[in-house]
């Protein structure tokens, strides 16, 4: 998926789930006004007719609409800096585990997430 796809996606979801009161929060209007951006480029961004925003703006982002930072950013093309930490202790190690997933199965990469938060 798309980093703007993604972004239009959970904003209007969260639109909808909103009561009229809080409705305006997560319109196109409000999210910009709450990231101190302008709205037609908040538009062209979930259109996908420009590039992703700053790494500062999509920490924002996460923060306004309750998502991963560390998804939002690899969306974006970027690494975190948190992930580049986790991924620097040990590169061939996490080089080798992401190419041997490439083509797994999401149930599979699920499983493997779910031991590892386990302890198993």
């Amino acid at each position: 998926m798309e980093f703007g796809s993604y972004i239009r996606e959970r904003r209007e979801a969260l639109s909808s789930r909103s009561s009229p009161s809080r409705a305006p929060t997560f319109s196109l209007r409000g999210v910009a006004r709450h990231l101190e951006i302008e709205a037609s480029y908040l538009s062209k961004v979930e259109r996908g007719l420009v590039p992703p925003p700053s790494d500062q703006t999509i920490r924002r982002l996460a923060d306004v609409l309750g998502e991963d930072l560390d998804t939002l950013m690899l969306l974006a093309g970027r690494v975190s800096p948190r992930l580049q930490q986790v991924v620097s202790a040990r590169p061939r190690l996490f080089a080798e585990l992401i190419r041997e997933l490439r083509d797994a199965p999401d149930n599979a990469i699920l499983r493997l997430v779910r031991e590892v938060r386990d302890g198993q």
